[in-house]
C-alpha cells in the first residue's frame, strides 16, 4: 500500500534573532504537533537559516491529498489558533505560504538541508507532465542528491481566507510552484542550483535561492497519533 503523501504546504517566514527562542518552542513544543493532529496532515519538518541578520524558516508538511488545504479539519484549526500562535503570527516577516499536489517526485529519503525554490511554472517549462519528471529525475541523479519534488500550488485551497492569516502583519508571497532539493550538505545543494541556473531553470525568475539546514521533524507516528 503506497501511504506517501499527494500533497505538501510549504511556508517561509523570517523572525528577528531575539525572538527565536520563543518561536522555536512554539513550533517544537506545540504548533507542528497541532498540525500534524489535523485530518490529512502526515508529518512537519522545520528548516532553518541565517541572512540578513534575521533567522530564515522554512516549513513543509506532508499532507493526504490537496484537498486537506480547504478541509473542515484545517479549517477548523486556522480559525481558533491558540493564545500562543496569537502572539507568534503577528512577529513573522516575509512570510509565504502555498499548497497543493506534488506533480513530481525523485530520489529517496531526506536529506539534511533543502533547497526551496519558488517557481513560475510556465517561465520555467514546467507545465508538461513529462517535463516535470524529467526535472526531478535529473536533479535526483546528481551528486549527494536524497530527493526531489515539485509541487504546484493550489491557490484556492491555499487562499482562504482564515482567522490566523488574519492576525499576520506580513502580505503573502504569491507563487505557482515550489521546486524543492534535499541534499547530504549544502555543497551538493549549491552544485544543482548552479546547474539548474544555467540550464532548465535559467529563465525562470528565480529570486530566493537560500539553502536551509533541517531543524526539527514530527509525524503522526512520532507524535503518537496512529
Amino acid at each position: 500500500m503506497n501511504t506517501r503523501g499527494q500533497a505538501q504546504l510549504a511556508i517561509w517566514s523570517d523572525i528577528d534573532p531575539g525572538q527565536e527562542t520563543d518561536y522555536l518552542h512554539w513550533l517544537t513544543r506545540e504548533h507542528v504537533l497541532e498540525r500534524v493532529s489535523v485530518d490529512g496532515f502526515l508529518s512537519g519538518r522545520v528548516f532553518r537559516a541565517e541572512a540578513d541578520g534575521h533567522r530564515r524558516f522554512f516549513i513543509t508538511y506532508e499532507l493526504h491529498d490537496a484537498s486537506v488545504l480547504a478541509g473542515p479539519s484545517y479549517l477548523a484549526r486556522l480559525n481558533a489558533p491558540t493564545p500562543w500562535s496569537q502572539r507568534t503570527m503577528p512577529i513573522l516577516q516575509n512570510f509565504a505560504r502555498g499548497g497543493g499536489p506534488v506533480v513530481a517526485r525523485a530520489g529517496l529519503g531526506c536529506g539534511a538541508v533543502a533547497l526551496p525554490l519558488r517557481l513560475d511554472l510556465a517561465a520555467a517549462g514546467l507545465l508538461d507532465a513529462g517535463a516535470q519528471q524529467a526535472l526531478v529525475q535529473r536533479i535526483a541523479g546528481l551528486d549527494a542528491v536524497a530527493q526531489v519534488w515539485l509541487m504546484q500550488v493550489d491557490a484556492a485551497g491555499t487562499g482562504v481566507q482564515t482567522k490566523e492569516k488574519s492576525m499576520r502583519r506580513s502580505v503573502e508571497g504569491t507563487f505557482d510552484g515550489v521546486l524543492v532539493i534535499e541534499a547530504l550538505h549544502t555543497a551538493a545543494a549549491q552544485a544543482a542550483l548552479d546547474q539548474l541556473l544555467h540550464a532548465e531553470l535559467a529563465n525562470a525568475g528565480v529570486a530566493d535561492r537560500q539553502v536551509f539546514s533541517a531543524c526539527f521533524q514530527l509525524d503522526r507516528r512520532l507524535a503518537g497519533l496512529v
